[in-house]
Order: C-alpha cells, then sequence, then structure tokens
C-alpha cells in the first residue's frame, strides 16, 4: 500500500512511464542525440523517463531495481558519454523552436556552481575558497569548497517563454586562487582572453549564435560579469546582438575622459515607473531616471591594439533617492542595438530584467532536480547526470512559463491525447470548469503538485509543476 509522496511518486512514474511511448516530448528533446552505440542511447531514454517521472529523488530510488541501478551508474560513468551527447538532441530542439517563435530571441547568459560534500575533493574539483571564521587564537580560517561550475544559456522570447539552452559549459578547478592575490601579481586586462576563465562568456555567445542560425535576431543578455571588451567584439563579429550591465568605467571618446563622465553631462530623457519588492517582501513603487547616449567606447590601454574602437548605447537607469527598506537601482547597460527614444531605452531595460529567468532555471535544477545531493564521484559523473537535469528543468520552467504566456491554446501543443486522457480520470474537473484550454489541464498538473486551484491564486509556480 503506498502513502503520502509515494502516491504521488507513483503517479509521476506512470505517467512518464505512458510518455514513454509514441509522440511525446521526450522523444522529440533525444531525436538529435547520436551516441556511438545505440543501447546508450535506449539506456539514455530511459534515464531520461524515469528521472523525470522521480523528479528530485535519488538514482536507487528512481530505477526502483538493483539491475537498473547499476546500469544508470554505468552510463553516468561511460568515457564515450559527454555533456554534448546528452545535451545534442536538446539544442536542436531548441533551435526548432526558436525558428518557430515570432519576433527576436533573447540568449540569457549566467555562472552557477553546485557544491558538494566530500571528504577529499580530488576526484570533483574545487570551484572557491570561503572564509571560515577564526581559530582559538584569532586567527582567520578558510576552506575551500568541493564542486562544479556551470555556464549556460537560456534562449527566451521576449515574453519570457524558456525556449532551451543554447550552450553549456561545465568545469572545475584543482588550484584556486583569490582574485586580489592574482591582482598583486599581474595586471589581468593585459591576460590575453582565451587564458582567462571568462573566455566561457565568448564560447557561450559564438556557439548559441551559430546554433540558432539568425545571429541579426539575438539578442544576448549578461551581468556584470559579462562586461568584458572581448566580448563586445565577439559578438561583433557574430553579427549578433548584445545588453550587457556595465560595472567597468572605460575610456571614450579620444581616450580623456571616461563613459561616466560623458553620462554625467547627459540630461534626464524620461521616467519610469516600475513594481518592486522592499527587503520584507512588502510590494513597493520605484521611479527610474532614464538617460541615454551613444559614445565612442575604447577598448583597455593594454588591449588597444588588438581590439577596435566600438560605437555602443549606454543606458543609465537609477532612482534619484535611495529608499528606505531596499536598495537603490541603479542600471548601466550597454548595448550594440540603437536607442532613439524613451521607448527604446524602456524596452532595452524589460530585456535585461528577464535575465532573472535563467536564476530561475538554475533554481529547478538545485532545488527541484536536488543536483547537489547526487553522490556521484567524479565530476565527469556528476557533469552527465546535471546536463540530464538541464532538459527535465526546462521541461517544468517551460510548461509553467507556457500556462502563462499561451493559456487558451489547444492542450495538445504541451501534452499527447495519452496524457490528456490520464489527467482527466486522475482529476475531476472543477465545477464551471471553463473550456478545456492548455492552462486548463496545466492547472490539473499542478493540482497534483499541491497548487490549490482557488480564484484568487495566482497561476501555478515552479515548484508544484515539479512536484
Amino acid at each position: 500500500m503506498l502513502y503520502g509522496a509515494d502516491i504521488k511518486g507513483s503517479i509521476g512514474r506512470r505517467l512518464f512511464t505512458i510518455l514513454g511511448g509514441g509522440d511525446c516530448w521526450i522523444d522529440q528533446e533525444i531525436g538529435g542525440c547520436k551516441f556511438r552505440d545505440a543501447r546508450l542511447g535506449d539506456r539514455f531514454r530511459k534515464l531520461l523517463t524515469q528521472i523525470g517521472g522521480a523528479m528530485g529523488q535519488s538514482i536507487p530510488l528512481v530505477c526502483q531495481d538493483w539491475a537498473n541501478t547499476k546500469a544508470a551508474y554505468r552510463f553516468f560513468s561511460n568515457d564515450r558519454i559527454s555533456e554534448a551527447d546528452i545535451l545534442a538532441g536538446h539544442f536542436q530542439s531548441t533551435r526548432d523552436r526558436a525558428a518557430a517563435a515570432a519576433g527576436l530571441v533573447l540568449v540569457l547568459h549566467d555562472t552557477t556552481e553546485f557544491s558538494y560534500q566530500r571528504e577529499s575533493s580530488e576526484a570533483i574539483g574545487i570551484t572557491k575558497s570561503i572564509n571560515s571564521g577564526r581559530d582559538k587564537a584569532g586567527r582567520l580560517r578558510s576552506h575551500t569548497v568541493c564542486g562544479i561550475l556551470m555556464h549556460s544559456s537560456l534562449a527566451v522570447t521576449t515574453e519570457g517563454l524558456p525556449l532551451g539552452l543554447t550552450a553549456v559549459k561545465f568545469w572545475t578547478r584543482k588550484k584556486f586562487k583569490g582574485t586580489a592575490a592574482l591582482k598583486k601579481k599581474i595586471n589581468p586586462t593585459r591576460v590575453p582572453i582565451e587564458k582567462k576563465e571568462s573566455v566561457r562568456w565568448l564560447d557561450n555567445v559564438r556557439q548559441s549564435t551559430e546554433l540558432l542560425g539568425d545571429p541579426g535576431r539575438c539578442v544576448h543578455i549578461g551581468d556584470r560579469e559579462s562586461d568584458i571588451y572581448e566580448l563586445f567584439c565577439a559578438a561583433r563579429e557574430a553579427g549578433t546582438h548584445f545588453v550587457i550591465r556595465t560595472c567597468v568605467d572605460r575610456l571614450a571618446g579620444n581616450g580623456d575622459h571616461t563613459i561616466a563622465d560623458e553620462m554625467g553631462e547627459v540630461a534626464v530623457k524620461g521616467r519610469h515607473r516600475i513594481d518592486v519588492r522592499d527587503s520584507n517582501g512588502d510590494p513597493d513603487e520605484a521611479v527610474l531616471e532614464i538617460r541615454y547616449s551613444k559614445i565612442r567606447v575604447l577598448p583597455p590601454i593594454g588591449k588597444q591594439k588588438r581590439y577596435p574602437a566600438l560605437n555602443l548605447t549606454v543606458i543609465h537607469a537609477e532612482e534619484r533617492v535611495t529608499p528606505k527598506n531596499r536598495k537603490k537601482i541603479e542600471w548601466k547597460l550597454i548595448t550594440d542595438l540603437p536607442v532613439g527614444s524613451r521607448t527604446d531605452a524602456i524596452e532595452k531595460l524589460e530585456w535585461y530584467a528577464l535575465r532573472w529567468k535563467i536564476e530561475v532555471f538554475h533554481k529547478i535544477l538545485k532545488s527541484g532536480c536536488k543536483a547537489e545531493e547526487s553522490k556521484l564521484r567524479t565530476a565527469q559523473r556528476l557533469t552527465n547526470l546535471i546536463s540530464l537535469f538541464c532538459i527535465v528543468s526546462w521541461r517544468v520552467f517551460w510548461m509553467t512559463m507556457l500556462n502563462r504566456s499561451a493559456p487558451d491554446a489547444p492542450p495538445t501543443l504541451a501534452l499527447t491525447a495519452t496524457e490528456i486522457g490520464v489527467l482527466d480520470r486522475l482529476v475531476n474537473d472543477k465545477p464551471k470548469a471553463r473550456q478545456k484550454t492548455l492552462s486548463h489541464y496545466l492547472i490539473k498538473i499542478a493540482r497534483l503538485g499541491g497548487y490549490l486551484a482557488r480564484a484568487s491564486d495566482p497561476p501555478p509556480g515552479n515548484t508544484v509543476m515539479w512536484r
């Protein structure tokens, strides 16, 4: 007899077992995968079905018996399998969805890290060194964190619907040296980008642009970590566009002043009201003063022989007064796109605000799939597992956002006829139910995860969807 969470897990496994046959999303996401052995492809499909049916559970639990568990461990440790093999089909599906979508495609870039508790970090590697407090003598202590870093690129529509990943890069460190220590020995601005970890930003921009196949339609979005002059040049060479939040006050004009000097003389071009929340989570309103100007931006002094000056548009959106219960909003963006009006500037600000979507995707990976709770022993095995988790996480995120962007679409957009029939049997329709749209059935899935579906409730979120 099954009780509580076991019932939900059993229902999930039954649903995904049903998904295993016929025309389903799993077939679409792995159709472009080409493993060296057909048996590896069959095992990958089975694993994706099993893990998708019990999201967040351990490998032994999702596999149900020792034979399948051992086969899963062998798959993840197979030297002939890499994250590129696992994600190849998903990348191809992302390209197809982007081609079918209308308008521009925003490619969101960000880095996250996965930490693991291990007695020795040698088999996995380390990510950073953190302060552990003070010992009895009052001396500062530090320790290195065992883990893996992942730099991912997520394609979304301008409405925020996630189309899928376009590039992923994993790496780890054998030895960590803090940035402050490195700066004492060498000027980081004079180190070629190819010798830095930050080259991952350029690699993902190029890979994403090449995958999507329409450079002029792509806009790459990044936070302050992506404020890299080489990235601006790489985007220009690829014929694509970017909106980046800046952290560097670069030389401008003829080199006798900086961007901040020039923007300080630009008048306010308009104001924009946005809804925010304060430090207590209460709703608040912010009024941003918007300034923008096209500026000739110069590369760092040590790289001016290698890279050209660029004519870029700088946008500043700032609150005039510092609020009491939250941080002052101060956004400084740089883009190669033209900005000729307040409306254009607000559009770029809204695009940058969508960068938060990739943070949500990483949250699903860590909290939904529980990627940091895996007990696999090596970096290779973990990256293969996380790559599989990426596909499941995208699916959850896509269904959550699809319910908000296209609620009145036909349910067959995301579900098969068999799934629709199973949901009708598992979850009874409420009195006065509306037309059986896509939203109607996605809410049924959310109700299996604990969503109450009251009239005043907001649309279901990612948590109830992954449950």
